[in-house]
């Protein structure tokens, strides 16, 4: 099992409890790496400080008792270019545009940008160039949102809703 693995084993029910979902967990660096934990709402509302704050109160110690090694805890929203990392996230952006960067080549290509179109079971369409594709999330290396007027006018929203 991959630390980060490890890692989101660990804390994922505490934070799922606590009304939260991960979005990403991200060991950088050697010497003293910091661990990144991305945390979004499960209620929709925007993530302010005061959540990451109780996020990272509540982690540390299950963390310091199952992890040997020494890190940096950084507990952060994941943004409005948000990182797309679970077949949820395409399904609630569809109609936004992202970039995604594959595995291996779909169709000759290995990087798309464009309109998320929709998701089915595990496949995702994005429109590229004029020209629609299919990427199966199982070939997804990475992926965000791309930020755009529409999309900062949706969080907008989203921030006035709450």
């Amino acid at each position: 099992m991959k630390t980060e693995e490890k890692i989101e084993s660990i804390i994922a029910p505490i934070i799922d409890e606590m009304g939260y979902e991960i979005v990403r967990v991200m060991l950088m660096g050697q010497a003293r790496p910091t661990l990144q934990i991305m945390i979004d709402n499960k209620n929709g509302k925007p993530i302010i400080v005061d959540d990451c704050v109780k996020v990272s109160k509540a982690i540390e110690e299950p963390l310091d008792l199952n992890i040997d090694i020494e890190y940096v805890l950084e507990v952060s929203s994941p943004g409005v270019d948000r990182p797309l990392t679970k077949i949820e996230h395409f399904e609630k952006f569809v109609g936004f545009e992202a970039k995604i960067d594959t595995l291996t080549a779909v169709e000759e290509r290995k990087r798309f940008k464009g309109k998320l179109l929709s998701v089915k079971g595990d496949k995702i369409e994005i429109e590229t160039d004029g020209n629609n594709y299919t990427v199966s999330f199982d070939n997804v290396l990475k992926s965000k949102l791309v930020l755009t007027d529409e999309l900062l006018k949706s969080y907008q929203q989203q921030i006035e809703e709450n």
